[in-house]
C-alpha cells in the first residue's frame, strides 16, 4: 500500500514546469539552454506598480487579508471589468486569490461533483485537465484543427454535450494555440449553449491584453450568458507580475460565494502587499503596458518567418498570447541523430537535449501534433533557438 493517496499518484505532473525544471537543471551544469517553455513575460514589472508595493510595506501592511480580497482591489477589479470588458459585477461577485490557478481550482471544487462532464476545447491550458479530474470531473476533450485557427466550432460543441455535461472551460487568447475567439464566434457558441441551460462556462482571459487584433470579446458580455459564466482573470501575463500570485473572478454570486468558502479553508485571503499594488496596476489605464504588447507583436512575426523556413513544421497565425503551437507531427517516425521520434514528448526532449532549446510537448495541453513555443524571449534568444532548432532536424 503507497503511503501517498491516490489523487496525488494520479495526478500528472505540470509539463510547464517539469520542463522549466529540466532547463534549471541543465543550466547549473553550465549548458547553455534558451528556455521556450514558459508563460512567463521576459519584462520586469512596471515601476509605477512596484512603487505602489514599496508603499504599501512602509503603509505597513502586514496583516491577514479578507479571504475573497480586500475592499478596494474588488472595486478596482469592478472598474477594470466595467472599462475593459463592458461587464457589470458587484463585489459580492468578486473573489480574489493567490493566481489565477487558484481560482480555477476553487471553481472546479465548487461546482463538480463525481462524473460531471467538462468539455475542454483541445489544445487547452495544461492544468485544465487535472484540475477537474482532482474534483472528479470527466474531461471531455474536443480536438480542433491547425486550419480552424485552434477554435472550437458550434457544431463540435454540441456534439461533445451529453446529459453528464456540467461546464465547458476555454481561453481566449489561447494558452497554448495563440487563438483568440471573436465576439461573433462566442455568440454562435452561446446560441448552442442557449439548448443547454445548465451549463457554466469558464471564460479564461488572462491573456486578455495581449491580443493582436482589435477589442478583446468576454462571453459574459452577452446578457443571456452573464448569470452562467465564470470570468477567470488576473495581473501575471499583462502586468508581467507571474510571482505576485494575483487572480481573480467575476461569477454568479452563488459560485462567488461558494469559492470564497472554500478558499478560506485552504489558503485565506492572498498576499496583502501584492493586492495592494494590483489595486494601482488596474486602476490604471491598459495603455501603460502597451509598449509590452507592441514587442510581443513583433516576436510573433520574427518567429513565425524563422519557423516557416524550417521543413516539416506547420504553423498558423496567433492572434494573441505570446506562444506558437506548431504541427511537428512531420517528424513522427523519423530518426534525428539517432533519435527516433515517436511523438511531440520525444520531439520536444529532442529539441532539450539537442538543440538546447526547451520547448513543451502539446500532448501536455491536448493536443499530440504539436509543440508549443513561446516567445517571450528577447529576440536575439529567439533567433538563436530557432537557428538552434533548424540545425538540429535539417
Amino acid at each position: 500500500m503507497s503511503i501517498l493517496s491516490d489523487r496525488v499518484l494520479n495526478m500528472s505532473t505540470s509539463a510547464t514546469l517539469a520542463m522549466a525544471a529540466k532547463t534549471r537543471e541543465l543550466k547549473a551544469e553550465g549548458i547553455d539552454i534558451i528556455g521556450l517553455s514558459l508563460g512567463e513575460p521576459d519584462f520586469n514589472t512596471p515601476d509605477f506598480i512596484k512603487n505602489a508595493a514599496i508603499d504599501a510595506i512602509n503603509e505597513d501592511y502586514n496583516s491577514y487579508t479578507p479571504v475573497d480580497g480586500y475592499i478596494e482591489l474588488k472595486e478596482a477589479i469592478i472598474t477594470k471589468f466595467k472599462r475593459d470588458n463592458n461587464l457589470n459585477y458587484n463585489k459580492a461577485q468578486i473573489v480574489v486569490s493567490t493566481g489565477a490557478k487558484q481560482s480555477l481550482a476553487n471553481v472546479a471544487a465548487v461546482m463538480l461533483n463525481k462524473g460531471d462532464e467538462v468539455i475542454l476545447p483541445c489544445p487547452y491550458w495544461v492544468s485544465y485537465s487535472d484540475i477537474v479530474k482532482l474534483n472528479e470531473g470527466v474531461p471531455v476533450e474536443v480536438k480542433t484543427s491547425i486550419e480552424n485557427d485552434f477554435k472550437l466550432t458550434p457544431q463540435q460543441l454540441e456534439a461533445a454535450i451529453t446529459p453528464r455535461t456540467k461546464m465547458i472551460w476555454y481561453s481566449s487568447p489561447c494558452n497554448p494555440s495563440g487563438s483568440v475567439y471573436s465576439k461573433e464566434e462566442l455568440r454562435a457558441i452561446a446560441d448552442v449553449l442557449q439548448n443547454h441551460p445548465d451549463i457554466i462556462v469558464v471564460s479564461d482571459e488572462i491573456y486578455e491584453h495581449i491580443n493582436f487584433v482589435g477589442d478583446h470579446a468576454s462571453m459574459a458580455q452577452f446578457e443571456d450568458m452573464f448569470d452562467r459564466t465564470i470570468t477567470v482573470n488576473g495581473v501575471s501575463k499583462a502586468f508581467a507580475m507571474t510571482g505576485w500570485r494575483i487572480g481573480y473572478i467575476g461569477a454568479p454570486e452563488t459560485i462567488a460565494r461558494a469559492c470564497n468558502k472554500m478558499q478560506g479553508q485552504i489558503t485565506s485571503g492572498a498576499n496583502c502587499i501584492a493586492q495592494r499594488a494590483v489595486i494601482t496596476g488596474l486602476n490604471e489605464s491598459p495603455s501603460r503596458v502597451q509598449f509590452m504588447i507592441d514587442e510581443f507583436k513583433v516576436r510573433r512575426e520574427l518567429i513565425l518567418g524563422l519557423l516557416n523556413q524550417i521543413p516539416g513544421f506547420k504553423t498558423n497565425e496567433p492572434e494573441g498570447a505570446f506562444y506558437v503551437f506548431p504541427d511537428v507531427s512531420h517528424y513522427y517516425g523519423k530518426t534525428l541523430n539517432g533519435h527516433l521520434i515517436n511523438n511531440a514528448t520525444d520531439f520536444s526532449l529532442y529539441l532539450l537535449e539537442h538543440a538546447h532549446v526547451a520547448t513543451v510537448t502539446g500532448e501536455a495541453f491536448g493536443n499530440p501534433d504539436c509543440i508549443r513555443i513561446s516567445y517571450a524571449a528577447s529576440q536575439e534568444q529567439i533567433i538563436e533557438a530557432i537557428k538552434r532548432i533548424k540545425a538540429s532536424v535539417i
